[in-house]
């Protein structure tokens, strides 16, 4: 028995050195190029809002709460030389955790515990027998990745010792196993992937670059690195570094869409955005080839602003404030009140006018009176004698005249001092009829 067992134990050596030297398929490589998943052309209007589309679910920043079970390793059996539907035989989580799904596989069927840790997934199939004939399938899954491998391995069961052996059948491994003696379906993938455990936290990045027109790709500018930590870097010339983000929790949601508000004629350009996902070995570029059209023109409103039928809304913003030209032109629209106001000029200019022609009217008027009255008296002066004049009264009162002293005589007679009487008194009125006058002249 002991003899048997260190024979077994020799056969396991030799059949994994041998399965090491002849592994392929799973292994791939530890690093690779950033290669290009999409590529399109995008336009957008000057003084828009643009929004290049970059998302992927494989970047999502999701912490291990599942105690290091989102690696797992499960084999799969096919029955009958064309295969069938497989059945699941074992599987094991990077946490160590093993299980045989069928009673009869116990302790026949064994994963090696250090699977995770030296990147060896290799099934043992202790004692051999006919119905384990089969096409194996070793299956890989990396639940934080998104990752699925798989190989191949097909089991023969034979009665000839010397047919057991090993060989490449051109797509997979042929594995010829004597009855009752154990196998070893080789299944080795030795990427840090399958075997770090602690440095999924560490490794997720996330670029954008920006190529003006007429520049290669490997003289792009950085715009902006993102890290999953929460580190942010802003690069870039200052024209663009304001006016270009990514959302906050891009890594929560797999959204790393760049925004660049407003949109600028000096923006165009190719933009790449670059996905790096060390741990899981993800390099993805995605490329956007951005061209700046000029906005669209707005049509006018109904009311012209000129006729002063306008309402008082607020004026459209002018484009050329978001394309950053040194012209501004300003259109303020006019009111009501700038109507009413036009109007009381008019009128105080119309009542002005009128109250000076009524002034100019009236003092010509008053010289025209003026002016009838002296020819009236000036031709009745020149020709008095033609003139039928009324029988008037002649005061003659106004003639007195007074003498400065009082002189006292001595009149000798009665006479005397009757005439000097009159001379002193007043002169009594005395009318006087032109018309007889007149004509006792024209009958002399």
């Amino acid at each position: 028995m002991e003899l048997r067992s260190r024979v077994l134990l020799w056969k396991l050596v030799l059949l994994q050195s041998f399965a090491v030297l002849l592994s392929s398929g799973l292994s791939g490589p530890q690093t690779a190029g950033s290669s290009v998943v999409s590529e399109s052309a995008v336009s957008w209007a000057a003084g828009a809002r643009a929004m290049l589309r970059c998302q992927s679910p494989r970047m999502v920043w999701t912490q291990d709460r599942l105690h290091d079970r989102q690696r797992v390793i499960h084999w799969d059996l096919s029955d009958g030389p064309a295969g069938g539907s497989p059945r699941r035989l074992v599987d094991m989580y990077s946490a160590g955790e093993q299980r045989v799904y069928e009673t009869r596989d116990r302790d026949r069927l064994l994963l090696p515990p250090s699977a995770f840790h030296d990147g060896n997934f290799s099934l043992l199939i202790r004692a051999v027998e006919e119905t384990d004939e089969g096409l194996y399938t070793c299956n890989l899954h990396h639940h934080y990745c998104h990752l699925y491998e798989s190989l191949a391995v097909r089991l023969e069961v034979t009665d000839n010792p010397r047919a057991a052996g090993a060989h490449w059948d051109g797509e997979k491994e042929v594995l010829v196993a004597e009855r009752g003696a154990p196998a070893l379906l080789t299944c080795v993938n030795r990427a840090h992937v399958w075997t770090d455990r602690h440095l999924e936290e560490a490794q997720q990045v996330v670029h954008w670059d920006r190529q003006p027109p007429g520049v290669p790709h490997d003289r792009a500018d950085r715009l902006l690195d993102l890290y999953a930590s929460g580190e942010r870097r802003a690069y870039g010339p200052p024209f663009l570094r304001d006016r270009v983000a990514v959302a906050t929790d891009a890594f929560a949601r797999g959204d790393f869409s760049l925004r660049i508000d407003p949109l600028e004629p000096a923006d165009e350009g190719t933009y790449s955005c670059h996905l790096h996902h060390h741990y899981c070995g993800l390099h993805e570029r995605r490329v956007f080839h951005l061209r700046v059209t000029e906005p669209a023109a707005e049509p006018p409103p109904r009311d012209s602003p000129g006729n002063g039928s306008s309402h008082s809304g607020a004026p459209r913003p002018d484009p050329t404030l978001a394309r950053g030209r040194s012209v501004i032109n300003v259109i303020v629209p006019e009111g009501r009140a700038h109507f009413f106001q036009q109007l009381g000029y008019v009128l105080a200019t119309l009542l002005l006018f009128i109250l000076l022609l009524i002034t100019v009217i009236l003092a010509t008027r008053q010289r025209r009176r003026g002016g009838y009255e002296y020819s009236v008296k000036k031709s009745g002066k020149s020709k008095g004698k033609d003139v039928n004049m009324v029988e008037f009264a002649v005061a003659t009162g106004d003639q007195v005249l007074y003498r400065s002293e009082d002189i006292q005589l001595d009149y000798k007679n009665n006479i005397l001092k009757e005439r000097a009487g009159l001379a002193h008194g007043p002169v009594p009125a005395k009318y006087v009829d032109l018309d007889k006058e007149f004509r006792k002249e024209y009958c002399k």
